[in-house]
């Protein structure tokens, strides 16, 4: 792997925490959940209605419990993932109400749109997980959403997965079907399974639906990625190092409840921030100041010795266009290069977190595929440098028919599976443009998929664990 990309300096790190331990001691956070106020009381911490003040001892050494680096375990142990290091976990996009058509039109997603995605992330080379709620599925009620999402998780791929975080009913549904996947609750403790991701409300609150996932997450040993979203200017100062400082207070109480949970549970520190366009009011994503935000992420995880998230192909373009392609080749290429370890929304966004499309998640399947190329960089190795073959060959002729070259090609020359390198000519014969070719793959894709094997015993029972669930949720 290549050298990390800091943007930082040790005395920018160092000044974000201060002001980060100023915020936890002197303004404080809210958290909306009794349970979360009881634990920090039982740790000395002072709180006051739904307010914690934190004593700077008191988070430091939280910090220090979780684990640099942890594993996630997938039905198939193939597909497991170690977080942290420089290892980099790609995934698709998450929590998308709409879904954009090849010819632009948007329209709400629905349970098959769900399906499809973790159907093509289970088949791509580029992404390393399928995902959490890729697509939120209108046409399933809301109550029983975190059942069907999890089950095609299961069934349609052995890729890791994501699980619900919508409150703490949810949070122990998958975390029971992880169980009924694994083998039982001892069993995904000591090999961790699932993972959700939490999310403050920015400006210092938590509230009972993130707190609640949270808690039963820590409880069952199982990793919890805690984020902040930050709109610098609207829920955060306009200046970055002031949002910088703001996140990190959001993102430590987090980490700090986790660990009192359930000491050294797995948790990864997350960034979603960017900024607001103030001439609409509205968060955009595809900016040079939300690459910052990343690699400022990277670096403070560093600092804390804990694994990294951020956001990948981001854009705010509602078409698969140039300024979706510039922006999300920018936004994730920063991920790779500044050190992320965890990088959601990989693949597939439009609008801001808003939509997803089928065209631009073979996109950025194929900028994950060249970043991934990247980072792995240059082999400096002695028959790397060839000379006995340079020497064979000599001046004028080619290296084609070289044994060095059948050999070195598939470890160093990526071929392409979308972009267009065809000679006019023969491009010219079908003429299809990048979006038109990105169609005709996932279609191509789909149409021959086959789900990989799922013990019979296991989908039984879990089906039964749903339809109770479902009849209990929704007489």
């Amino acid at each position: 792997m290549l050298p990390k990309l800091d943007v930082l300096s040790s005395e920018q790190v160092e000044a974000i925490h201060e002001h980060s331990m100023k915020i936890l001691e002197e303004v404080g956070l809210d958290f909306l959940y009794e349970p979360a106020l009881e634990v920090f009381k039982a740790n000395g911490q002072r709180v006051e209605g739904d307010r914690v003040y934190f004593d700077r001892e008191f988070i430091e050494e939280q910090i220090k419990k979780a684990p640099s680096q942890f594993t996630l375990h997938a039905r198939n142990p193939e597909n497991d993932l170690v977080c942290g290091g420089d290892n980099i976990i790609f995934m698709p996009g998450y929590g998308v109400s709409f879904i954009y058509e090849a010819d632009g039109t948007r329209r709400e997603s629905v349970m098959e749109d769900y399906d499809n995605f973790v159907k093509l992330a289970g088949v791509s080379g580029n992404l390393h997980m399928t995902g959490g709620n890729i697509a939120d599925p209108s046409d399933v009620p809301d109550e029983i959403r975190h059942l069907k999402m999890l089950y095609s998780s299961i069934k349609n791929s052995d890729k890791c997965f994501m699980g619900s975080a919508s409150n703490r009913e949810r949070a122990e549904d998958v975390i029971e079907m992880a169980s009924i996947l694994f083998g039982g609750r001892e069993a995904i403790k000591e090999k961790p399974a699932l993972i959700c991701l939490i999310n403050s409300i920015t400006p210092l609150k938590f509230d009972d639906y993130m707190a609640g996932s949270l808690m039963a997450y820590a409880e069952a040993g199982q990793p919890v990625v805690i984020a902040a979203l930050v709109m610098a200017g609207s829920t955060g100062p306009a200046s970055i190092a002031g949002s910088l400082s703001l996140q990190n207070a959001e993102v430590l109480a987090g980490i700090a409840l986790a660990q009192c949970v359930n000491p050294g549970t797995p948790v990864v520190y997350a960034s979603s921030s960017a900024i607001t366009d103030m001439k609409t009011g509205a968060l955009s994503i595809g900016n040079p100041e939300c690459a910052l935000f990343t690699a400022s992420c990277a670096q403070m995880g560093r600092h804390y010795g804990i694994p990294t998230r951020s956001g990948g192909g981001l854009t705010d373009s509602k078409v698969v266009d140039a300024q979706a392609g510039y922006e999300s080749m920018m936004t994730l290429l920063n991920a790779g290069v500044t050190g992320i370890n965890y990088v959601l929304h990989t693949a597939g966004i439009l609008e801001g977190y808003m939509a997803m499309s089928y065209e631009k998640f073979v996109v950025d399947d194929e900028i994950a595929g060249m970043v991934l190329r990247y980072l792995k960089g240059i082999d400096f190795s002695e028959d790397a440098f060839a000379f006995d073959v340079i020497k064979k060959v000599g001046p004028g002729e080619h290296f084609l028919a070289q044994k060095h070259t059948r050999k070195y090609y598939p470890l160093e020359l990526r071929d392409a599976e979308l972009s267009d390198r065809l000679p006019y000519n023969n491009w010219a014969k079908e003429g299809l443009d990048t979006l038109q070719r990105a169609n005709k793959q996932w279609q191509d894709v789909l149409a021959t998929y086959e789900a990989p094997e799922l013990d019979p015993a296991v989908d039984e029972a879990l089906q039964k664990f749903m339809e109770k669930r479902i009849a209990e949720l929704t007489k």
